[in-house]
């Protein structure tokens, strides 16, 4: 279940807004359309919207009609920005601009359809790494997934939120391969409600058992001894193992740890900042009020209540059992671990 395709210089991504009583697919064909994609959610999940900035770089640098290098690298720098300025939180959107930035200038003394080539490729290149580091995700926290165990998991980090199979649907999908007859609790995932409308619908696709549970009924059933682990994804990791992801995240982890439940994080190793040493430097996102006072088009609430719409929080490392990467599962302390990852990940 691919959430996005780029065929003949056309992105083409599926609503995620209308999932999942409509499937609708638009094409874009300017960067600013690919942009505004990003900010309105069109598209979402940390390593799909790396790929999909990605290619809207491609569809940007195509529409570049110059001979003048210094000008072609100043309006690649302008579509860089403008990408950058779409979320502030995921980190692999970043990482993906900054990629396409990176190999642009790697072949700069060639020609300009040259460099627009490579940039291609890189973009698919990065299109095709996701889907393979999902999948060895997969085979990783596979290991961590008992027979028979009910596993919780928070938001979407299924296929829709990367190019294919998922970073914590991935192990989920992959113990169901397995034949470990697992179950899977979905919190709904206020206020966007991406458990509800995207988590359960991908896995009943699937055929895996899903019960769907309002967000603060977590607790409840941890208590009621009926969840065995916990596997969410991530939008951005410190260099320490603090994890930023969904709203909601840090609530489910501390309970999580008051009822000695493992909480595990995957995520791709594009996903870890190493630039930064804490979560208490990650940039946390504030969208608008009307996503937490109505629903489509009913509203809920009182009209003027005042509103916080934060989207994401920060999970301390210390309430994280361990991280699942696509270069193995990472454990406390966390600082030494990562360390060690980045020394061979090529951080950025």
């Amino acid at each position: 279940m691919r959430p996005l395709y780029f065929e003949n210089g056309v992105l083409k991504l599926i609503d995620q807004t209308k999932l999942p009583n409509e499937t609708i697919w638009h094409e874009y064909r300017s960067y600013e359309q690919v942009a505004a994609a990003i900010k309105d959610m069109i598209v979402r999940g940390a390593p799909a919207i790396g790929v999909t900035a990605a290619y809207g770089m491609v569809i940007g640098i195509n529409v570049i009609n110059t001979g003048d290098k210094d000008e072609f690298f100043e309006k690649l720098e302008h579509i860089a920005s403008v990408m950058k300025n779409t979320r502030p939180t995921a980190v692999n959107l970043f990482w993906a601009v900054d990629r396409i930035v990176r190999k642009a200038q790697e072949n700069k003394d060639r020609s300009i359809d040259e460099i627009k080539e490579e940039i291609l490729r890189e973009a698919k290149r990065m299109d095709q790494e996701d889907v393979e580091s999902n999948r060895r995700i997969g085979e990783f926290g596979n290991r961590l997934i008992n027979p028979k165990d009910t596993i919780l998991t928070h938001c979407n980090a299924g296929s829709l939120a990367t190019c294919d199979y998922g970073t914590a649907l991935g192990v989920i999908r992959a113990a169901h391969e397995a034949g470990k007859e697992i179950r899977v609790f979905a919190d709904e995932t206020r206020p966007y409600l991406q458990g509800a409308r995207l988590t359960a619908y991908e896995l009943m696709q699937d055929g895996i058992p899903v019960t769907l549970i309002c967000d603060n009924m977590a607790g409840y059933f941890m208590r009621k001894g009926e969840i065995n682990c916990c596997i969410v994804g991530a939008d951005r990791i410190a260099s320490n193992g603090d994890t930023a992801n969904k709203i909601g995240t840090y609530t489910i982890a501390v309970l999580a740890k008051e009822n000695n439940i493992p909480f595990y994080v995957a995520a791709p190793v594009s996903t870890i900042d190493f630039g930064i040493k804490t979560g208490e430097e990650i940039i946390i996102e504030e969208r608008n009020h009307r996503e937490v006072t109505h629903i489509g088009d009913i509203q809920l609430a009182p009209k003027g209540v005042d509103v916080r719409n934060p989207a994401f929080d920060v999970t301390p490392n210390r309430y994280i059992t361990a991280i699942i990467t696509e270069r193995g599962i990472l454990y406390p302390p966390f600082e030494e671990s990562i360390k060690s990852l980045a020394r061979t990940a090529n951080p950025r």
